[in-house]
């Protein structure tokens, strides 16, 4: 396969004298996030881009620091009673929302009900949930039935819903309903008169904000807003981006394309770091409501012809130090990775064998659906070799192009392809997200609960209890291997490798954090 060329020129881009030196821009942070922000409720979708909008505009109760510990946000603290049944949480005194209403135990409570319908580790907690209490405006207990280990893991969970914590009145909306209004927690404010979409979304300083005592690291200290003004420029083109990161037209570029790091680095005004270093992995996720993909068989018989070395070149080239094949259930950071069954990945790669165990299984020439977002790089390059890979495998595989938000929303779509839903789709998740069976949103086979795709495994599920109550690491990594052998038999997904990302910004932006590439605590100069 060809990859794609980019005109590294800026001529006839849509620039004009460098924005930078221009009026307030002192104050104002230019931001290309990875993708648009298609909608403002986080409990709506797990995109990035809509995440990374959460951060901005709303707090959570806890937070994970540059470690990965997590730390009081919202909170003041906590006190563990009745041998880890009773959990008594206290907000921080003062803090307000972005209408000026104090934030209390009642606004909490709601949030975390909100965050559990769709959250896999909060479904877990609700589980043993025998009451959540407002004893006061300030402090709030939740009594279990059985003790819940990762309680502040939880609440701390920074990606693929993150509790944030809403008003009353918004965290009472079904997320089936998103909310369209934004009444926000957090260090900034989400302008809606100023949303352009496909091209801008804008937020301002929240100056009512009362950042957490402790000192700024990543999502488990202080937030600080060091800008007025933050601007989201929406740049699906890499070409465009580039260009404006030279002219000097925008601040920070979220995720560099492969191609264009040379010219990010050779630019002597511009810093090109690795922020993430859990990476991306890339996953072929299925649909197990429907033809063909509900018979594991079928699902199966991809373990013979996907290679992962094929999806990786694709978007990240010959460079082998940008990712990694061999991989399995869990992303390399992870403490928890294995070898266990790794062979059905790296054994010789066969097309004829998969067509053989194609109609083994019954496979009838249903037609599979391929949701292929076109205007988000990766996922369209990704999505172009997964289309190519099912043809040459057998299958009767077309891809249903369309721009990333209608992705977003058809993938919710339960109904058979024909009726608007879809069979099969590249899904790309951070390290962060997939650290451990508890919080993998992949690995939930909970049926209709489930992540998209909505898988039913009752071993898999048995074996995500059998590790929340593992204890210590060594337990953990004894049930994670039994859980990979499990997952070779029910594929829920298929791994398609891992890989990095690095970010750029202008010279004069100091205070990137490592862990995430969020433009928090950031500043000039």
């Amino acid at each position: 396969m060809q990859r794609r060329t980019i005109l590294l020129g800026g001529a006839g881009l849509p620039f004009a004298a460098p924005a930078l030196a221009q009026g307030n821009a002192a104050h104002t942070l230019r931001f290309i996030p990875q993708a648009d922000v298609t909608a403002v409720d986080p409990m709506s979708t797990t995109s990035y881009a809509v995440r990374d909008h959460g951060h901005m505009c709303w707090d959570t109760l806890y937070g994970l620091d540059a470690d990965f510990v997590p730390k009081p946000q919202l909170c003041e603290g906590h006190v563990v009673e009745n041998e880890g049944r009773r959990w008594v949480f206290t907000l921080r005194e003062g803090i307000r929302f972005h209408d000026n209403e104090p934030i209390r135990s009642a606004d909490a409570i709601a949030s975390i009900r909100r965050w559990a319908l769709r959250d896999s580790l909060g479904q877990s907690l609700m589980e043993r949930v025998e009451a959540m209490t407002a004893l006061d405006d300030r402090r709030f207990e939740i009594r279990l039935r059985t003790p819940f280990g990762p309680m502040l893991d939880a609440l701390a969970k920074p990606s693929s819903y993150p509790c944030f914590v809403y008003p009353q009145r918004f965290a009472e909306v079904d997320p089936a309903r998103p909310f369209t209004e934004v009444v926000g927690s957090g260090p900034y404010r989400f302008v809606p008169d100023e949303r352009l979409s496909g091209a801008r979304t804008v937020y301002r300083r929240f100056e009512g904000y009362r950042p957490a005592p402790a000192a700024a690291s990543l999502l488990g200290g202080a937030k600080h807003a060091h800008f007025e003004r933050m601007e989201w420029r929406i740049m699906p083109d890499a070409g465009t981006a580039s260009a404006a990161m030279q002219a000097g037209e925008v601040d920070w570029w979220q995720q560099v394309v492969p191609d264009l790091r040379p010219v990010m680095r050779r630019h002597r005004d511009i810093v090109l770091e690795r922020v993430d270093f859990g990476g991306l992995m890339a996953m072929l996720r299925f649909n197990h409501l429907h033809p063909p993909f509900d018979n594991p068989a079928i699902r199966r018989a991809l373990l013979h012809s996907v290679t992962q070395s094929d999806f990786m070149t694709s978007i990240m080239g010959d460079d082998r130090s940008l990712w990694s094949d061999g991989m399995g259930v869990f992303p390399r950071s992870s403490p928890l990775v294995n070898d266990e069954g790794i062979a059905a990945v790296t054994g010789p790669r066969s097309t004829d064998a998969a067509r053989a165990a194609l109609r083994a299984a019954g496979y009838a020439n249903q037609r599979v659906t391929v949701l292929h977002p076109t205007d988000v790089a990766n996922n369209n390059a990704l999505s172009t070799v997964l289309t190519d890979t099912m043809k040459r495998s057998g299958l009767n595989a077309e891809s249903a192009t369309s721009d990333w938000g209608t992705v977003l929303q058809r993938r919710s779509n339960r109904n058979p392809p024909d009726q608007g839903g879809w069979n099969a789709l590249v899904v790309l998740f951070g390290g962060i997200d997939l650290a451990n069976p508890g919080q993998h949103p992949l690995l939930r086979a909970n049926g209709l609960n489930a992540w998209f795709g909505w898988p039913t495994s009752p071993g898999l599920e048995s074996l995500r209890e059998e590790w929340l109550a593992a204890g210590p690491l060594p337990a953990q990594q004894a049930v994670a291997r039994r859980l990979q052998t499990q997952f070779w038999a029910d594929l829920p997904f298929i791994p398609l490798g891992q890989y990095f990302i690095d970010s750029a910004w202008r010279r004069d932006i100091s205070g990137v954090q490592k862990g995430m590439a969020l433009p928090l605590n950031v500043r000039r100069g």
